[in-house]
């Protein structure tokens, strides 16, 4: 049985999450290619690994609510 929160959080906030872990990881890369700011670079790749987590563990409470457990 699912909730209203598992249905919002599988359609809205996962995903944007999710785009936003993608954004993050483009705009490191491409300070990266660039060459020329290493340490925003190295700073946007840092936020990506924070990104990721908490998109992991969003992704993790959507499928326990989903399961109604």
């Amino acid at each position: 049985m699912s909730t209203p929160l598992s249905n919002t959080m599988t359609q809205f906030i996962v995903p944007g999450v999710v785009g936003l872990v993608f954004l993050v990881l483009l705009a490191g890369l491409y300070t990266m290619m660039r060459g020329d700011r290493a340490n925003l670079s190295q700073t946007l790749m840092r936020w990506r690994v924070g990104l990721q987590f908490v998109a992991i563990v969003l992704i993790m409470v959507a499928v326990y609510l989903k399961r109604g457990v």
